[in-house]
């Protein structure tokens, strides 16, 4: 189904540079019985209800306009904030996260362990540094970008 995220993707961008808005992700997912066509979209500060149902209603117009339909079963379409655990995805979105507090999966361990969380203080094109508390223990911790399976914000407890 990437072909959907790619067609949104090219018709969802236009409609959020005009409104000076961020395209984070967009997803097509079967979840249960139905499909769902996410729409990820941010602005400094925040995004809000009224913004996401105004690109909602642009993006319906558009995709029901087409001829033939880009998406031929029935979905559900939801237009939303990435959230406070915003996914990690572009290279914009590390440089933006740094010193901030991060939630990192591994494809293959790094001192016996998979997942990590801490403050990221540097990133470059091979590696993350995060900065973490391992059973009291504060330590920087070196991360090669290919082991990254995915990384997101995260709310430190």
């Amino acid at each position: 189904m990437s072909s959907v995220v790619e067609t949104v993707t090219q018709i969802v961008s236009p409609i959020v540079d005009a409104h000076q808005f961020e395209l984070v992700n967009v997803e097509f997912v079967k979840e249960g019985d139905g499909w769902y066509l996410r729409v990820y979209i941010d602005k400094p500060g925040g995004i809000t209800i009224e913004e996401c149902a105004m690109v909602s209603d642009e993006l319906s117009e558009k995709l029901d306009a087409m001829d033939p339909d880009p998406i031929p079963q029935a979905y559900f379409l939801e237009i939303s904030s990435p959230g406070a655990e915003r996914p990690l995805l572009k290279e914009k979105d590390y440089q933006n996260s740094i010193n901030k507090y991060v939630h990192v999966s591994l494809y293959q361990q790094i001192k016996g362990e998979k997942v990590f969380e801490g403050y990221l203080l540097s990133v470059s094109d091979a590696e993350l540094t995060l900065k973490i508390n391992q059973k009291g223990r504060i330590s920087n911790l070196v991360i090669p970008r290919e082991k990254i399976a995915k990384a997101r914000l995260a709310i430190k407890f």
